[in-house]
């Protein structure tokens, strides 16, 4: 297990640098001038020129990108050039409600998506399992923007019942964070519950009639201990993988998310570096979210491990 682990961080290293180098190429081919955003139109171009040599950015690319490779190897992701702050204190100031949406909408996938998938398992011979499929593929088509829109149409403007806008830190009260969260991490989590509710249910029809099931049935165990003890963790391994999965697709959906809702997390962040051309907070945030979904996956490799005792790492 240990060399195993070894081996996967140490894996991570060509990974962040191909990731790094792609991030950095993108977004200084990308069109637009952070100099020329900062200073205003009015600026004239010797003061542009003046500010670019300030900032590094009159340098060729590869010394500009090897110059941001040591500072990040040192656990410096850089400076914003719209703000003069650490990227790191930026990241993490705007990582709170991001990882609170997430939290949340993890938790209404696993309430929501397990529990069904086990009851239509039980119901696998009614019209509830292709009523199932045909809603689950529905629900993965949906785009989360128009979701979004639809239900702060409906909650926010023709029935306000939920804010459609802002944000409560955890510490001015669980209630009202709760409160300007539920609705945004709904939408957030409702694409992912019919991706995991669907892949949970196929995994437990795969082993609903393997011999070990039937073994169990013919020892007079309950159809109900059944499903639970025997399909539905022989189940979790598959299940988990995808599970891991989908914490890339919330990371991704809070970028869209947060910006539809006015909440000052890293999606927000991101958008509006994205606008004012500001180099190091762009590259420093995909590398941040590109480090949480490998260690992600690195997680759920190790928890393989504790599912299943059958399997090893050597």
């Amino acid at each position: 297990m240990l060399n195993y682990t070894i081996r996967r961080l140490l894996s991570v290293i060509p990974v962040m640098l191909v990731v790094s180098i792609i991030v950095f190429l993108l977004v200084h081919l990308t069109p637009g001038n952070p100099a020329f955003i900062i200073l205003g139109e009015d600026a004239s171009p010797e003061a542009i020129a003046q500010l670019e040599e300030q900032l590094g950015l009159n340098e060729p690319l590869y010394i500009q990108f090897f110059d941001w490779l040591k500072q990040v190897i040192t656990g410096d992701l850089g400076t914003s050039v719209y703000s003069a702050q650490p990227v790191t204190e930026l990241i993490f100031a705007n990582f709170g409600p991001t990882f609170s949406l997430m939290v949340l909408s993890l938790l209404f996938i696993l309430i929501i998506s397990i529990p069904i998938a086990i009851l239509i398992v039980s119901l696998r011979k009614t019209i509830l399992d292709p009523l199932f499929t045909n809603v689950s593929l529905l629900g993965v088509s949906v785009p989360e923007f128009w979701l979004a829109i639809l239900l702060v149409l409906a909650f926010g403007v023709t029935f306000p019942v939920f804010p459609v806008a802002g944000y409560m830190p955890l510490a001015d009260g669980f209630g009202a964070w709760l409160y300007h969260l539920l609705l945004p991490a709904f939408v957030l989590a409702l694409v992912e519950i019919g991706i995991i509710a669907r892949m949970l249910r196929d995994s437990m029809l795969d082993s609903v009639n393997q011999d070990y099931t039937k073994t169990a049935r013919a020892k007079g165990v309950r159809e109900r201990d059944v499903l639970m003890k025997h399909v539905f963790a022989n189940a979790l391994i598959p299940t988990t993988t995808v599970l891991g999965a989908t914490v890339a697709g919330l990371l991704g959906g809070t970028v869209i998310i947060e910006t539809l809702f006015t909440i000052p997390g890293i999606g927000q962040l991101l958008i509006d570096s994205i606008h004012r051309r500001d180099y190091p907070v762009i590259q420093g945030v995909v590398l941040f979210i590109a480090a949480i979904y490998v260690l992600v996956n690195l997680v759920v490799d190790l928890l393989y491990a504790f599912l299943d005792p059958r399997i090893r790492y050597d």
